[in-house]
């Protein structure tokens, strides 16, 4: 675990956005949902004395650092070890009903990314691991899934999660290593299997792993199953006129927010020509950003990271 808070903290991205879609301004209660360092919760803890947070995270290495980094602040913060998606029953856990304003920043922090054991970047050579919870046994990692799955499976995981046109490519190549005695069990092998199967240009900046190891992160995890539910439970527990902010890194999360929030703003999803709808589309909340906000010139210059980061805002109606 890094000792050094100030050394290694993860440089959390459109901060002066939150700050300015959530106000905190008085003695409002926040949800950080995804708490990671603690960068955001502090930016929203230090504008108004009175205002208080609840931040939740499921990576305890991450909660403990983020404790020591909101301490300053004593008893308007309390932190809680879960899933964002648990959200509901951490509330009812701290005895608080309604709240005035919820974040989540979807994306993974640099002490996650940037550490070689955790296995979520082929910069390393590591066990192939991608759990956000570490501790959780009962979680497969990324080499159990690519241990047990079919083709058919690990293809289809590829192009859903990471859109990869040559996911059947990746899954086929994957296998027939498996089935030579060579199974997936690390990220230099992961990253070197995919390279052989599609090929690398001379000229590609990105390497050509990139898509398939976001895809098995988001299988690892669960993250787009548990994300619709989240915005939902989210709107539910704020107050009238509370508000909802969500920081997206990829197109699969952008869009299950950006179509989950028109459908709580009243827009009916059902194919034209139904005679009635049956999507539930009610106006809850309005939207407050109509285009998701991105990180500008200066931030992206010092922390290149932002630059897919997506931010998208709403207000309770009632």
């Amino acid at each position: 675990m890094p000792t050094n808070i100030d050394e290694n903290i993860h440089k959390s991205v459109l901060r002066t956005e939150i700050v300015e879609l959530l106000k905190p301004q008085g003695a409002e209660i926040f949800v950080d949902a995804t708490l990671g360092l603690g960068g955001h919760a502090e930016a929203i803890l230090s504008v108004a004395e009175k205002t208080r947070l609840v931040g939740i995270d499921q990576d305890s290495e991450a909660i403990a650092i983020a404790a020591r980094r909101l301490e300053k602040f004593g008893d308007r913060q309390r932190i809680f070890h879960a899933n964002f998606s648990d959200i509901k029953s951490v509330l009812a856990t701290a005895g608080i009903e309604k709240v005035d304003g919820v974040l989540a920043d979807l994306g993974v922090s640099s002490l996650q990314f940037d550490s070689a054991e955790r296995g979520f970047s082929f910069r390393f050579d590591a066990p192939l691991d991608m759990r956000m919870n570490a501790a959780d046994d009962d979680t497969p990692t990324a080499a159990a899934l690519l241990a047990t799955l079919s083709e058919f499976e690990i293809a289809k995981i590829i192009y859903e999660y990471g859109e990869e046109r040559l996911s059947r490519r990746i899954a086929r190549r994957i296998v027939w290593k498996r089935e030579q005695g060579e199974p997936i069990e690390t990220t230099r092998q992961l990253a070197e299997t995919v390279e052989k199967a599609v090929g690398r240009g001379k000229k590609d900046k990105i390497h050509p792993a990139t898509k398939t190891f976001q895809a098995l992160r988001i299988a690892v995890n669960g993250e787009l199953e548990i994300l619709e539910r989240f915005l939902r439970d989210s709107v539910e527990i704020l107050k009238k006129d509370g508000r909802l902010a969500v920081i997206t890194f990829h197109s699969l999360e952008d869009r299950i927010v950006k179509q989950t929030f028109q459908n709580l703003a009243g827009k009916c999803v059902c194919p034209p020509r139904f005679p009635t709808c049956i999507c539930g589309a009610s106006k809850e909340v309005e939207i407050l950003t109509r285009k998701p906000l991105t990180a500008g010139e200066i931030e992206l210059a010092e922390n290149p990271r932002a630059r897919s980061a997506k931010l998208r805002a709403c207000l309770k109606l009632r």
